[in-house]
């Protein structure tokens, strides 16, 4: 190898290496754990969250977001989550008799595991805070249990784009 060519295999690798962490700094891939977000997402779905819309607004009803929790995983780290915003800052949350009700009108909710969602929850949406859960209500650890909670927005690492795995649901997440 010459010196010109060795020069040209560098400026590959270093404009490879600064693409890729321009690219990891506005999109990061995630797999879901778990199936507190069934049917909408399966365990195993291999996903990628876009971190662009909140840096530019807060996330909004309806989204499916990725945030860092309190909770923690086997090796003491704080666990990720997936779920979908329900009540933004001043929204009024009621969970009563199986249904969800925001600012006093029942939501109709078709994409959810079932009819019902168990629990009961009255409260108000903070400031800088969301009210998310999952999709399979039966099952699902999100801001109807203490442990969890309302989120504070600037744990929100980014929001669901598109599922990459598997190779037959490929495509934009609603």
């Amino acid at each position: 190898m010459d010196r010109k060519e060795i020069i040209e295999w560098i400026k590959t690798i270093v404009i490879s290496v600064v693409i890729a962490m321009i690219i990891t700094q506005f999109v990061r891939p995630t797999l879901v754990k778990g199936s507190s977000m069934y049917p909408t997402l399966n365990e195993y779905n291999y996903l990628i969250i876009n971190k662009i819309p909140y840096m530019m607004h807060d996330p909004e009803k309806g989204d499916i977001v990725v945030f860092k929790s309190h909770l923690k995983t086997v090796d003491g780290k704080d666990k990720d989550l997936i779920k979908r915003v329900i009540g933004v800052p001043g929204d009024k949350i009621k969970v009563t008799d199986g249904d969800v009700y925001v600012n006093g009108e029942k939501l109709d909710e078709p994409y959810i595991n079932g009819d019902y969602t168990p629990g009961e929850v009255e409260l108000e949406v903070s400031e800088n805070m969301i009210f998310v859960m999952g999709d399979n209500r039966q099952n699902s650890l999100d801001s109807r249990d203490e442990r969890v909670g309302p989120v504070p927005i600037e744990t929100v690492r980014g929001k669901v784009l598109v599922r990459l795995y598997p190779f037959n649901k490929i495509g934009k997440v609603q």
